[in-house]
């Protein structure tokens, strides 16, 4: 299986139809439709059926799609972060973060950081908590900014914050107008859950809370990223539970109201490879924990402030 399969395939699945894909990618059509049957075949399974108008993809096959579209898009953030360093000149220091975190002290780190470092050219890469574990061994990235513990040798881990969680609330909302909400508020109200894919993620450290008191979360809808979750919020769709840093985003058509039981927090947790000795990567680490202990030090209520956790 080669990126052009995938490329192909996804440009199949999005036009819904042979014909208008071999047009977009302008290629004769029989050589596309052998390239998805070699693909079929590698895989084992049907990703179309051909029989439909317009053409729809099998469960397999919208498996498949969603997990090639990741794929693509590292794919193409490989390409410009190299030919950017081709074309600078200057060496790299690669970030890998969760998206929740740009709402933290991240973007206080790369500021500082760069301010110290102008020869060094530092990139910000959005992934998940497994993702980055495997960017870390392959050397992708040097430093990444997850919420699951997830336990590698290679790698090491450090709490940098406990994060209490918020209910993200449409601004009519019947439990708007309460300062606090315990759990039981929230359990058989519809959730928006995200993100959706890949797993695990964030979104089964959610479940993981309705499960832990023997509730069946209502997911009305599992969407992939933070803002489309919020923006379902705005719309009445649902509520979602974000970090508590995420109240920094600002938005008048969503409210958010803090948990009241302590137990339910996320934690954000930095890693990097154990066998690192870097100078630029130490600096960096030391920056991280000095930008948290900081925020730790100015933080109101909302916030666990609980010790960092080295492992």
């Amino acid at each position: 299986m080669e990126l052009r399969h995938l490329r192909y395939f996804t440009a199949i699945a999005g036009e819904r139809s042979f014909t208008r894909a071999a047009e977009k990618l302008r290629i004769a059509q029989p050589p596309l439709s052998r390239q998805m049957r070699d693909l079929e075949e590698e895989l084992g399974v049907a990703l179309f059926e051909r029989g439909s108008r317009p053409l729809r993809l099998t469960p397999a096959g919208r498996f498949f799609h969603e997990h090639a579209l990741q794929i693509l898009e590292r794919a193409d953030e490989l390409r410009i972060t190299t030919r950017r360093f081709g074309e600078t000149g200057r060496r790299q220091l690669v970030i890998g973060f969760v998206g929740s975190a740009l709402y933290g002290g991240l973007p206080d780190v790369v500021r500082g950081f760069r301010a110290a470092h102008a020869q060094l050219e530092v990139a910000l890469v959005e992934m998940n908590t497994v993702e980055q574990i495997a960017a870390l061994k392959e050397g992708r990235i040097d430093v990444g900014f997850g919420r699951l513990r997830f336990d590698d040798p290679a790698i090491r881990r450090e709490v940098i914050v406990e994060e209490s969680l918020l209910v993200a609330l449409s601004p009519d909302h019947a439990l708007r107008e309460r300062d606090a909400l315990h759990f039981g508020d929230i359990a058989t109200e519809p959730l928006v859950l995200y993100p959706r894919s890949p797993r695990p993620s964030y979104a089964d450290q959610i479940l993981s809370f309705f499960r832990d008191r023997s509730v069946e979360a209502q997911v009305i809808q599992e969407v992939r990223e933070l803002q489309t979750a919020l923006g379902l919020v705005a719309a009445g769709v649902g509520i979602t539970l974000v970090p508590h840093s995420v109240h920094h985003l600002r938005r008048d058509d969503v409210v958010y109201r803090p948990l009241a039981e302590d137990a339910i927090t996320s934690p954000l947790i930095m890693s990097f490879r154990t066998s690192d000795s870097s100078p630029e990567v130490r600096e960096i680490l030391d920056l991280i924990r000095a930008v948290y202990d900081a925020a730790r030090g100015v933080e109101t209520a909302g916030v666990q402030a609980k010790p960092r956790r080295r492992s």
